[in-house]
C-alpha cells in the first residue's frame, strides 16, 4: 500500500554529517514546513546504537514478505509517490531536540492493552490471549481529527506479551498526537516497549532498523477533498531470525514494501511469538478530562459501516505461521466507555465494489464524562 503522503515538489538540499569520525555526504528531502528526510547511509542509522544491538547484522529482507493485499480498497496513484534515497541509504526525519524529549517522555505513558491502569485512556476493539501468535495485519481507514494540544487519537494493529509486571509489545498504525509530532496533522507511527522495560516511537531512539530506502517508517499523511486514505499494515515475527518486520502493502496484487524490524534482541518475551494480538482505536483524554474524538468522530452505523472510522481484513498468524482471518480466532471485544465510543464487528461487507474481510467500525465523539 502507497506511501500515504502528499509529497510537495522535492526540494534538494545538500547536507553532511559527521560519524565515526568520517564525513558523509546525504541527500535531504523537504517535503512539506517541518518536515525534511535525510537519506542516511543505513550502516550508520541511529537504530543500531541501542546496546542491545552492539553485535546485531542487519537483516536486509524477510525471509517471507507478509503482506500482499488481496483486495482493492481506495489507493489512489498519488499515495504511490516516494522519497528516492540512493542505493544503500535509508529515509530518516529530521527530528528536533524537542520531539526526542517528548517521545522519551510519552513513551513511557504509551497505553498498551496488557496494561490495566492507564487514566484518561479510552480503547475500542477486539484483542485475542490465545497464542502464540507470529503476526498480525489490517487495512486501516485514516482520517483527520481535530484535538488538543495535550490529547492524542490513533489507530493500531498490536502484538504483546505480558509475564508477571513484565510487557514486551509492538504496535503500529496511524496517530494524531500533537505533543508527540508537534502538529495536529495525521502521522504513520510504530511504536515498541522491550526488555529493558523502556519504549520507543518511530525511530525517535534507536532500536528499529529502517532497510526501506523510499518508504520511511514515519511519515505525514495527506488528505484530498472527498477521498478517502487508506494504510496497509502487517507485524510479522521472521521465521528464520525472530525479528519482528513491520511490512506495508502498496496496491492490490503488489508486493509489500518492508520498511525495517525490530530486532529480537530488543526482547525477552516475544522469542516464541506473542500471547496476544488485536486492532483498535485508542485516544488519550486531556489533563482537564476532556476525551478526544476516536476515529472520524461518529458512532458505528451496524447498517452503513462506511460511515464510522473503519479497520479492515484484520488477520492473523498463529503459531504455525497460518494466516486466518481474526474471527477464526477466540476474540474479545474491548470497549471501555461506550458512552463516548462504539464498536461494532463484521465478516464481510462490499462497498463501491471493494471487499471487506473481517472488520471494525469503531469511535465516537469523546466528551467531558467518559470515565477515567
Amino acid at each position: 500500500m502507497a506511501l500515504i503522503m502528499n509529497l510537495l515538489p522535492l526540494l534538494f538540499l545538500g547536507a553532511l554529517v559527521h560519524s565515526n569520525q568520517s564525513v558523509v555526504p546525504l541527500i535531504s528531502f523537504k517535503i512539506g514546513e517541518n518536515v525534511t528526510y535525510d537519506c542516511i547511509d543505513i550502516f550508520m542509522q541511529s537504530g543500531l546504537d541501542h546496546p542491545l544491538l552492539k553485535n546485531h547484522t542487519i537483516q536486509m529482507k524477510p525471509s517471507v514478505s507478509r503482506t500482499k493485499l488481496k483486495s482493492q480498497i481506495g489507493i489512489n496513484k498519488v499515495q504511490k509517490q516516494k522519497i528516492p534515497c540512493p542505493d544503500e541509504t535509508i529515509p530518516v526525519l529530521r527530528n528536533t531536540k524537542e520531539f526526542v524529549t517528548n517521545a522519551q517522555v510519552l513513551a513511557d505513558k504509551h497505553f498498551h492493552p496488557l496494561t490495566a491502569d492507564s487514566p484518561g485512556t479510552h480503547i475500542s476493539g477486539v484483542r485475542s490471549h490465545n497464542g502464540p501468535y507470529r503476526g498480525v495485519e489490517a487495512s486501516f481507514e485514516v482520517v483527520s481529527v481535530d484535538i488538543a494540544k495535550d490529547q492524542a487519537s490513533y489507530s493500531q494493529i498490536y502484538i504483546g506479551s505480558g509475564s508477571n509486571n513484565e510487557v514486551n509489545f509492538i504496535s503500529a498504525g496511524w496517530m494524531v498526537n500533537p505533543s508527540l509530532f508537534g502538529d495536529g496533522r495525521t502521522w504513520t507511527y510504530g511504536f515498541w516497549k522491550g526488555k529493558d522495560g523502556k519504549g520507543c516511537y518511530n525511530m525517535a531512539c534507536s532500536g528499529f532498523v529502517q532497510v526501506s530506502q523510499k518508504v520511511p517508517i514515519f511519515k505525514p499523511i495527506g488528505f484530498r477533498a472527498g477521498e478517502t486514505v487508506w494504510l496497509h499494515y502487517s507485524i510479522h515475527q521472521d521465521k528464520n531470525t525472530g525479528n519482528w518486520w513491520l511490512t506495508e502493502a502498496l496496491g492490490l496484487g503488489e508486493p509489500g514494501v518492508d520498511l525495517g524490524y525490530w530486532p529480537k534482541e530488543l526482547f525477552n518475551l516475544l522469542d516464541n511469538g506473542a500471547n496476544m494480538v488485536g486492532a483498535g482505536g485508542v485516544v488519550q483524554a486531556s489533563r482537564s478530562g476532556s476525551s478526544p474524538e476516536m476515529g472520524n468522530g461518529q458512532f458505528p452505523n451496524v447498517n452503513h459501516p462506511e460511515n464510522s472510522a473503519l479497520l479492515t481484513n484484520i488477520e492473523v498468524l498463529d503459531s504455525s505461521y497460518e494466516q486466518h482471518k481474526m474471527n477464526y480466532v477466540p476474540t474479545e471485544v474491548v470497549l471501555d466507555s461506550p458512552k463516548c465510543y462504539g464498536l461494532t464487528i463484521g465478516k464481510r461487507f462490499i462497498f463501491r465494489r471493494n471487499r471487506y474481510g473481517f472488520y471494525l467500525n469503531y469511535g465516537g465523539p469523546g466528551g467531558n464524562s467518559c470515565g477515567v
